[in-house]
């Protein structure tokens, strides 16, 4: 079994490390997107480039890589597998270790862990994440929101063997959105679509 998990969860990071923001910006011809905004690879960063199509295929991209890694890792060895392939995944997004350990935020990437686990969390993720958004135009907020919900989620549609995982991913990216959190008291945390590009990604 520590053999297995050990696997599951190289192969969760090593995926999940892939870092499409940066890949597809610089293919693009538009440099290093760790220089704009915010300095992250994820989708709200690459926004900033003012490439709504790279926007687009980074967040499908890393929401992907998410549910790629815990459905390889449940194919090959099981459940328990799963979970610590879902931990990784979104670590290795975090902090890849090909970009210094800098990375993303985790919300796109954690998406696809979710569907990947069970996709009625994933459904729940999604409507929560999609209508904070849609509500109140704060990336960050309903990135926070749709972590927290996959956690609940996870229990009470019947996947409890899930919630240690989600639980401490939410409260990783949580703890990553401290910056937002802060703005977000102050009432200075940007709109999607406003005159600032929100810093949630």
């Amino acid at each position: 079994m520590t053999t297995t998990v050990l696997w599951a969860a190289l192969l969760g990071y090593a995926i999940g490390s892939i870092p499409f923001g940066l890949l597809l910006t610089r293919a693009a011809g538009m440099g290093d997107v760790r220089n704009i905004g915010s300095g992250n690879i994820g989708a709200t960063n690459v926004l900033r480039t003012g490439n709504k199509g790279l926007a687009a295929a980074t967040l499908l991209l890393d929401l992907l890589k998410g549910f790629a890694a815990v459905t390889i890792a449940g194919q090959l060895w099981g459940e328990v597998a799963m979970a610590f392939a879902a931990g990784a995944a979104v670590l290795g997004h975090c902090f890849p270790i090909w970009l210094g350990f800098r990375g993303g935020k985790g919300v796109a990437t954690n998406a696809g862990v979710a569907f990947g686990l069970a996709w009625p969390v994933g459904l729940a993720y999604a409507f929560v994440w999609l209508s904070v958004l849609a509500i109140f135009r704060i990336s960050s907020l309903a990135g926070m929101a749709a972590v927290v919900a996959a956690a609940a989620a996870a229990p009470l549609f019947g996947f409890p063997q899930f919630f240690p995982v989600l639980g401490a991913i939410a409260l990783l990216i949580i703890y990553l959105h401290r910056d937002n959190i802060a703005r977000l008291a102050k009432g200075e945390e940007p709109r999607v679509g406003g005159n600032k590009d929100n810093a949630g990604g």
